[in-house]
């Protein structure tokens, strides 16, 4: 009960993101004393996205895992290598992706010496979501993939399910439940803004979903397979 009071009163992200923060190291400096929420008490340390800030393509994830938590960088475990290999299967340039998560802080549950992943809630996402709206306003991607449902919760709103529309390409910002939060982006150091040059946006499966899958081959392919539409739209 005293941890569902903590989530339920989360203060959120906003009051630690700097109102002059023009740039993503400024971000990510900034969200290593976030208190947004309760689960900064427990992981390692915030864990923040990484990656070209000129990005073509920004992938967001739903959390750090163990490893992530424990090196401080974003999709550097056992999914982030998958993607990895299913980036270059799809015919994807690695330099030049920015990867995040919805929510910077590792949600786990201790059993023995083992660190068991839990799901974000949805306080958590919400806590955490302005973190995503300030990365966002400092990339201008062409194409943005969420993977898994908690992803798509953070950018696309609780009912979008990623099993209906996974490997659609929607326009983005227009997809997001709140396209205003990313339509308006900075264009210089004096506080001038302009509207975001139009994006598109692909959901698929989290990484982690193809290693534990019954048939992980089969999770792969399809993976790779969503994966090569975004590497189409790009060359496009």
């Amino acid at each position: 009960m005293a941890e569902q009071t903590q989530t339920e009163t989360a203060p959120g992200a906003q009051k630690f993101i700097p109102p002059g923060a023009d740039t993503l190291d400024d971000l990510r400096a900034a969200a290593a004393g976030c208190r947004g929420c309760e689960l900064y008490r427990d992981a390692s340390q915030t864990v923040f996205g990484r990656g070209d800030a000129g990005a073509r393509l920004v992938f967001v994830g739903e959390q750090p895992g163990d490893m992530e938590d424990q090196k401080g960088l974003p999709f550097v475990g056992p999914a982030g290598r998958l993607l990895r290999r299913a980036v270059d299967d799809a015919g994807l340039d690695p330099r030049h992706i920015y990867l995040t998560n919805a929510v910077k802080h590792f949600r786990f549950e201790q059993r023995g010496k083992r660190r068991i992943h839990q799901t974000p809630d949805r306080v958590h996402i919400t806590a955490c979501r302005p973190w995503l709206v300030a990365e966002f306003a400092q990339l201008h991607p062409e194409v943005v993939v969420v993977l898994g449902a908690t992803a798509a919760k953070a950018l696309l709103g609780p009912t979008f399910r990623v099993t209906r529309q996974r490997g659609e390409l929607l326009p983005w910002p227009q997809a997001a439940q709140h396209p205003e939060d990313f339509r308006r982006v900075p264009v210089d150091a004096r506080g001038g803004v302009a509207d975001a040059p139009p994006a598109r946006l692909l959901a698929t499966i989290h990484p982690s979903a193809v290693l534990r899958a019954d048939d992980q081959d089969r999770a792969y392919e399809g993976l790779v397979a969503d994966l090569a539409v975004v590497a189409r739209a790009l060359a496009g």
